[in-house]
């Protein structure tokens, strides 16, 4: 990590099926602006698990079955600590997706270690919610991800997608859910970043936050307009029902991109991360 002494430095949480190289060009455009960041692989993410025999895609039971929150907040925390410890000022959690539950905890477990929190078309829960419950509400209804899927969650402990599949239509329905705006180069980049499983139990989990502790830290929402994984109403949804339980109100920035703008316009994206540090 590029040290940028008494400039906030960024810690980065993938979202789902999504590894740390996926930050990386975003990365680059915040260390030209002066700016660190620390991306790291969150416990049952990022091991290239592809290919996965067609026979078994829908029974094998996912080698990352039951990793929990408490699992990947630990690791965050971790990162977080090794971020301040480099000299380089306050840290900023920057969660995509799925990713945005691990941010929430975070801010939770340790606030005063933090500058402020980014959820970028993240999943912010209220207090009690889980991912799933989220994701039952009628504007989620909208989303194209849950189509992905090539299991059974409950056979396989996982949500299975098929990361190296080879069927011209699967691809072009991962693209339109994900990567609806990039060229393609940038879509082989982004698909390159992405492995089959993620913890099922990981949408089950109730997620905690309260005012003493959540509450004190600085957050921000970049929504993706052109979103078909989160679609916009549901990333509206979520910072009104957060919102209703805090005493302070979400920053919400607004990106014309799809899903994870990461890829789409990473100079947009530092553009407005390297603001959130003013």
């Amino acid at each position: 990590m590029t040290k940028h002494a008494n400039k906030p430095a960024f810690v980065f949480v993938q979202g789902g099926w999504h590894n740390r190289e996926s930050w990386r060009e975003l990365m680059s455009e915040l260390d030209r602006r002066g700016h660190a960041g620390v991306a790291i692989d969150l416990p049952g993410a990022g091991t290239d698990q592809r290919p996965l025999d067609p026979a078994v895609l829908g029974t094998k039971p996912s080698a990352v079955a039951g990793v929990t929150h408490a699992e990947r907040t630990e690791a965050v925390v971790g990162a977080v600590r090794e971020a301040a410890g480099e000299g380089n000022g306050e840290v900023i959690v920057v969660g995509h997706s799925l990713g945005g539950a691990t941010v929430s905890a975070v801010a939770e477990r340790v606030p005063d270690e933090l500058k402020a929190i980014v959820y970028l078309a993240g999943f912010m829960a209220p207090d009690g919610m889980s991912v799933g419950e989220l994701m039952g509400h009628e504007p989620m209804a909208g989303s194209e991800v849950m189509s992905l899927l090539v299991a059974d969650p409950e056979v396989v402990g996982a949500l299975r997608i098929d990361a190296g599949s080879n069927d011209p239509d699967y691809i072009a329905a991962v693209r339109s859910a994900l990567y609806g705006d990039l060229t393609d180069q940038q879509f082989e980049t982004a698909r390159s970043c992405v492995h089959n499983d993620e913890s099922a139990a990981l949408l089950a989990e109730p997620l905690n936050i309260t005012v003493e502790r959540f509450g004190t830290v600085d957050r921000h929402y970049i929504k993706c307009a052109y979103d078909r994984a989160v679609p916009p109403d549901a990333q509206d949804l979520m910072i009104r029902l957060v919102d209703a339980e805090m005493p302070t109100t979400t920053t919400v920035h607004t990106m014309n991109t799809s899903h994870n703008a990461a890829f789409s316009d990473p100079g947009g994206l530092a553009d407005i991360l390297s603001s959130i540090t003013d």
